[in-house]
C-alpha cells in the first residue's frame, strides 16, 4: 500500500542549507520512495494514499556513526539504533556473526565507510522524523515503519 508520511516540514538532506519543503511529504511504496514534495500535490498524485501524519521536521534516515548501544542482545543493540533515526550502521562497529545477523533481519544497511544520506524518488524509503529537540519521533527501514514513538 502506498503510504504518504507527511510533516510540518521535509528535507532531502540534513546537510544543505536549501529550503525544506513546507507541510511537506514522502510517498513510499514498498521499499522505494515514490515521490517527495507538498503533501497537497502528493495527494492529488497518489489518490486513497494512506496518509501518516507526524509532527517536526522529516528526512532521510542517519547512519549510525559509532559502536551500537550497548544492549541485552544483538536484537536490541539494532532496535536502539533504529529508535535513534538511523538504518545504517559501520562495518567496523558490527563485527560479530550476531550483530551482522540482526543487522540483515532487520534491514539495517552495513556500509565500509559513511557517506551522505538524502531523499531520492526510487531510492530505499529509509525516513526518519525528528521534533524540535532532536529527538527521533519516527523511523522508516525500506519501507517499514520500525519505530514510532509514542
Amino acid at each position: 500500500m502506498l503510504t504518504l508520511h507527511a510533516a510540518d516540514e521535509v528535507r532531502y538532506v540534513w546537510e544543505d542549507d536549501a529550503e525544506p519543503v513546507k507541510d511537506g511529504a514522502v510517498a513510499v511504496d514498498g521499499i522505494r520512495i515514490a515521490a517527495v514534495g507538498p503533501l497537497a500535490e502528493l495527494e492529488q498524485r497518489f489518490p486513497g494514499a494512506r496518509v501518516r501524519r507526524w509532527p517536526g521536521v522529516l528526512g532521510p534516515a542517519r547512519i549510525h556513526p559509532g559502536p551500537l548501544p550497548e544492549a541485552p542482545s544483538p536484537r536490541e543493540r539494532v532496535h536502539a539504533v533504529l529508535k535513534s533515526g538511523a538504518v545504517a550502521v559501520l562495518e567496523e562497529h558490527v563485527g560479530s556473526p550476531e550483530l551482522r545477523a540482526a543487522a540483515e533481519r532487520n534491514d539495517v544497511v552495513v556500509l565500509a565507510r559513511a557517506r551522505r544520506t538524502a531523499l531520492v524518488e526510487l531510492g530505499r524509503a529509509d525516513l526518519a522524523v525528528f521534533d524540535a529537540t532532536g529527538a527521533c519521533i519516527a523511523t522508516v527501514c525500506a519501507g517499514r515503519l520500525v519505530h514510532r514513538r509514542r
